[in-house]
């Protein structure tokens, strides 16, 4: 069981809202899905305000690092703002986050909304004892089921959830708080102050595209590092277009997994919706969680 407190939740949003979108990572390349997902956000009464420079380019990033710092700056800033939803992941939340501290303001948080390269976002967040959700972004939110739409503004909005199913590994029940992410920009993260502290933390964790040597070069890093005995549980989602050519000796995802955390005799369960593939079911971070390995659930509680 966890020592440490659940993250400050944001208060609940409400239709009428404003939601700035931002992209603090990637480059936009493609505006019809987001648009689409726009469109979903404005049917639950959301006054959505898209940045005037979210189209924005410095290579494979939304601009330079002081230009997408000043986005997150002035969303984060706004009184009016009750929430930020990022149009996409890719990779470069990490670089605005060398030079950037969260006002943290307690009695008015915000909802910070995105999953992928967004985990260093929302695990910074975390620090500063902030819930956020690692959910769909807005390239993505209009591929998912009714019900996993449904389940990101029942969490938004203060509703309970149910819990999501995957594969039991057994290993029996445990409760801490939740730390959900991207393997690959978690194992990035290593080293740094913007790592939480994982006493006692459950880490749900998904990846894309990455080979299984590599899913098991990571893992092996998170050993060396020492931090996966402090976790009470793991909670694994999906790893989607992670295999190789056939012709490859090589072992599979689920090999890999097995292989490097079986041994660390806590409760896990895999296969459960949430990742790049849809579903991706939403989860909040930094709240209370009970993972059962012998039923294979993840469960959490109602939080307000």
């Amino acid at each position: 069981m966890s020592n440490f407190k659940s993250a400050i939740l944001p208060p609940p949003l409400k239709p009428g809202d404003l939601l700035p979108v931002i992209a603090p990572s990637g480059a936009l390349g493609e505006f019809g899905a987001f648009e689409q997902s726009l469109e979903i956000w404005k049917a639950h009464g959301y006054r959505v305000q898209i940045s005037d420079r979210i189209e924005n380019r410095y290579g494979y990033l939304a601009g330079t690092d002081a230009h997408r710092r000043q986005q997150l700056a002035a969303a984060w800033n706004d009184p009016e703002c009750r929430g930020i939803i990022c149009a996409r992941g890719g990779f470069g939340s990490t670089r605005i986050l060398e030079d950037w501290t969260w006002q943290q303001n307690t009695a008015d948080p915000k909802w910070l909304i995105g999953f992928s390269d967004i985990t260093a976002l929302l695990w910074s967040l975390y620090n500063a004892s902030i819930s956020g959700v690692h959910g769909p972004v807005m390239t993505t939110l209009v591929n998912e089921p009714e019900w996993s739409i449904k389940r990101l503004f029942d969490i938004l909005e203060g509703r309970e959830i149910a819990p999501l199913k995957g594969n039991s590994w057994g290993g029996g029940v445990a409760t801490g708080i939740l730390l959900p992410g991207n393997l690959t920009v978690a194992t990035h993260l290593l080293g740094t102050p913007i790592l939480p502290n994982l006493d006692g933390v459950i880490l749900a964790l998904e990846d894309v595209t990455e080979p299984p040597y590599r899913i098991d070069r990571m893992l092996t890093q998170w050993r060396l590092s020492g931090v996966l005995s402090k976790v009470c549980g793991i909670a694994l989602g999906g790893f989607t277009k992670c295999d190789t050519p056939p012709h490859i000796p090589i072992l599979s995802i689920k090999e890999v997994l097995q292989d490097r955390l079986s041994d660390l005799n806590i409760p896990i369960v895999s296969d459960l919706p949430f990742g790049h593939d849809s579903p991706n079911a939403a989860l909040p971070v930094g709240v209370m969680a009970t993972l059962d390995a012998n039923q294979g659930i993840l469960k959490i509680p109602p939080y307000y």
